[in-house]
């Protein structure tokens, strides 16, 4: 039953997707931004503390409810842990209304033809399997493309797609990820083939087989609008992809019915070092203009 309630929530409502998926690699980089320099941790475990710490004080503010945001992107150090005595996809679900995603992936193959491709994930059914007993209604997994090259494109497409019909066929619905690098030199012209690519693998899917899309936010305003409209869709997301606050949502609030997926963007401001008060007063309006552009 929750499964399509959640489906409902995340076609229907307005708001937008948290992403608090950084993991290994870029995790030093969010507690910095968070005011906690690398001195704060000596090992691994220590350094998943503090970035579960911060996430647990994002996830249990007040502002931080299913009223503005439709879901949240774990990883699975998160997905592991829990949330007041919660495992963490069932506290965002339970108590916050919020549909619990979880990233995936392994990271990027190194570039070819322009663009970076997935690590392979071995162990992807187990982790799948678990995630669905875990409560988690959706993945997320990320390419990245840096040049208008048709083949590389094509190669970050058809990869996303396949490995989304696997987690289609385990009862999850995939984010499919392939960004456009915001410094690409062709930025429209890669957008112009990413956007036929998508359309060809979205016309061969089975009437059954949901898919979501996270995507850059395009130089053409509405580029994706026939991708929104596709029947296969649940719903098309946007990364901010290293533009600040103020321009994703600028260009956020051009490109209708895309609502915002935004990681470094939504903790923008935040700091260790903020009271409660001060916390959640910051990311109160850093949820309400997230929401607001995303509502156009």
């Amino acid at each position: 039953m929750s499964f399509d309630k959640q489906l409902d929530k995340v076609r229907n409502q307005p708001g937008f997707i948290a992403a608090l998926d950084q993991s290994g690699g870029s995790t030093p980089k969010a507690l910095g931004l968070y005011g906690i320099g690398e001195d704060a941790w000596s090992n691994d475990e220590e350094m998943f503390a503090l970035v579960h710490a911060m996430r647990t004080r994002i996830m249990t503010s007040p502002a931080f409810t299913g009223e503005r945001i439709l879901g949240a992107i774990l990883f699975e150090n998160t997905m592991d842990r829990e949330v007041e005595g919660q495992p963490t996809a069932g506290y965002l679900w339970n108590v916050k209304n919020v549909v619990p995603f979880l990233k995936v992936d392994k990271g990027l193959a190194p570039e070819q033809d322009g663009a970076q491709v997935m690590n392979p994930m071995p162990g992807l059914d187990a982790l799948l399997d678990k995630a669905k007993a875990a409560g988690v209604f959706g993945t997320k997994m990320r390419s990245v493309i840096k040049q208008a090259n048709a083949d590389g494109i094509n190669a970050v497409v058809a990869q996303q797609f396949d490995i989304g019909r696997q987690i289609v066929a385990k009862g999850l619905v995939p984010i499919i990820e392939p960004e456009v690098d915001i410094h690409c030199p062709d930025k429209a012209g890669a957008e112009d083939l990413l956007h036929a690519a998508i359309m060809d693998q979205l016309n061969a899917l089975g009437s059954d087989e949901l898919v979501m899309l996270k995507l850059t936010l395009p130089e053409q305003d509405n580029l994706y609008a026939d991708c929104i409209n596709h029947d296969n869709i649940v719903r098309v997301v946007a990364l901010s992809g290293g533009y600040s606050r103020e321009e994703a949502n600028a260009r956020l609030g051009r490109n209708h019915d895309m609502v915002a997926s935004f990681s470094r963007a939504l903790a923008e401001g935040l700091s260790a070092q903020q009271s409660d008060d001060e916390f959640n007063a910051t990311l109160d309006a850093s949820i309400q203009s997230i929401f607001d552009a995303s509502k156009t």
